[in-house]
Parts: structure tokens; C-alpha cells; sequence
């Protein structure tokens, strides 16, 4: 099922309920009832809270994308360092560094058609990654300069296989869920106080008073759903992409 749909669902069952709630409400109600006589103290409260949770939606959504822009620039950081590799293998005889850009490639080729699969759907890396990573590491490595020339491009070309290491550490650690169990819970409890203190204001059922209720509860399902997008930096919607290994790497498109 779309993403898009999900909202869009979310969105209406949360207007409908609270619809439906206000209209069972005022059922109850006698003619007799004036909504004017809400006590100022109950007014006040309803703000503060309202104040409350819009400002623990914002750090929520804040931390959320702030994970999300950083697994892009993990991404960005690893390609980046690979793209360096192969670059800077040059220096080497014609079948080192045959040998160490096929490898490069062969590992960027995995991480963009098979990992990010895998990323999405369970929020881990795989021990093949791994090993293709391992093979780069021991093709620089393992060989030994023969010139000067070669020296020199030999540290640096380590330092960023290390660089490659430290980036797809980074994004195995962002690849899972980042938003606590006890924060949804508080999320989801906040929103069902907050939207269930239009009631206590004597909500009637003129067409503005509808209108506004509806929409406010579906700006909090559509900020639930935003958070919860966020919450996977590499398996939902709006998550983070591979661009960066498609720009360094045109041939893997």
C-alpha cells in the first residue's frame, strides 16, 4: 500500500472520529446548554497543552529529519571516498588497478541493487557488504609500491578505504528506526489529549466548528505520519537515496 494512501487514510479516519465524537456529543446536549459558561481555567489549560505538544512535535519532527539528512551524508561521505579510490589508484600498475576499481565498482554495484533492499526492510547491513569492503581493503594493502610515485599515493589510498569503513559504519547505525518506543507512545498519547480537549470547549455543530476540528486533527495525523516517514532514513517515502553512488558511478544506473 502507498505511503500516500496510508496518510490520506490516516488523515480521514482521524477527522472521522472526531467528527463523529462531536456529533454523538451534542446529541447529549440540552437546548438549554451555553457553551459561553467553559471555564477560563479549562481555556487555559486547553492552550498550555496545545502550546505543549506543538513544541514536542517540532523536536520530534526536528530529530527525525535531522537523522535523515544525516544518513545522506553518509552516503554521500562513502561514495565519495570509494570515487577517491579508484581515482587515485591510477598510480598503479595497469592490473592493480584494474583489479582495485573493479572491486570498487562491484561493491558500490551490491550496495545500490542489493543492500539498500535490505537496509529498507530490516534496517541492517549484510556480511556480504562486508566482505566485498574486506576485498577492497585487501587489494590496497596487500601491494607492495615499487616506485617512489607509488609510495606516496599509498597512505592516502589506505585512508580512504578507512574512510569508506568508518562512512558504512555510520550508515548501518542510522539504517534502523531512531524514534524511541516510549516517545510514539507519548506522541500518540499527547495527540488523543490534545485533540480530545476540543470537547471539553463545548464544541457545537455549526459548520465552522466542524470544519476546524476536522482540520486540526488531520494536521496532527498528517505530523504523526511525518514523523513516523522520518523515523527510517533508508526505508520509507522520504528517506535518504543513493544519488551519490549513481553520480560517482554512472556506469550503475
Amino acid at each position: 500500500m502507498s505511503e500516500w494512501l496510508v496518510l490520506s487514510l490516516a488523515m480521514a479516519a482521524a477527522c472521522a472520529v472526531v467528527l463523529s465524537i462531536a456529533f454523538l456529543n451534542h446529541r447529549r446536549i440540552g437546548d438549554d446548554d451555553d457553551p459561553s459558561e467553559t471555564p477560563d481555567v479549562i481555556e487555559y489549560m486547553t492552550m498550555m497543552i496545545g502550546v505543549i505538544y506543538a513544541i514536542v512535535l517540532g523536536l520530534a519532527i526536528a530529530g527525525v529529519w535531522e537523522g535523515r539528512s544525516a544518513a545522506q551524508e553518509y552516503v554521500r561521505q562513502e561514495a565519495q571516498a570509494l570515487h577517491e579510490v579508484s581515482v587515485r589508484a591510477e598510480v598503479y600498475p595497469a592490473d592493480v588497478r584494474a583489479r582495485i576499481r573493479a572491486d570498487v565498482t562491484a561493491y558500490a554495484a551490491y550496495v545500490v541493487e542489493d543492500e539498500w533492499q535490505v537496509m529498507a526492510e530490516r534496517g541492517e547491513l549484510t556480511d556480504e557488504g562486508e566482505r566485498l569492503l574486506e576485498r577492497i581493503r585487501r587489494d590496497v594493502t596487500d601491494y607492495e609500491p615499487k616506485t617512489d610515485h607509488e609510495g606516496q599515493a599509498y597512505q592516502p589510498l589506505v585512508d580512504q578505504v578507512a574512510a569508506v569503513d568508518d562512512a558504512r559504519s555510520a550508515r548501518a547505525a542510522g539504517a534502523g528506526a531512531t524514534m524511541p518506543g516510549v516517545v510514539w507512545f507519548g506522541l500518540i498519547a499527547g495527540a488523543a489529549v490534545t485533540v480530545g480537549l476540543i470537547f471539553t470547549l463545548q464544541i457545537r455543530r455549526s459548520f465552522r466548528e466542524m470544519l476546524l476540528a476536522g482540520l486540526f486533527s488531520a494536521l496532527i495525523a498528517f505530523l504523526l505520519f511525518l514523523i513516523w516517514d522520518f523515523d527510517a532514513p533508508f526505508g520509507r517515502g522520504i528517506s535518504a537515496t543513493a544519488d551519490p553512488f549513481f553520480e560517482k558511478f554512472p556506469g550503475l544506473r
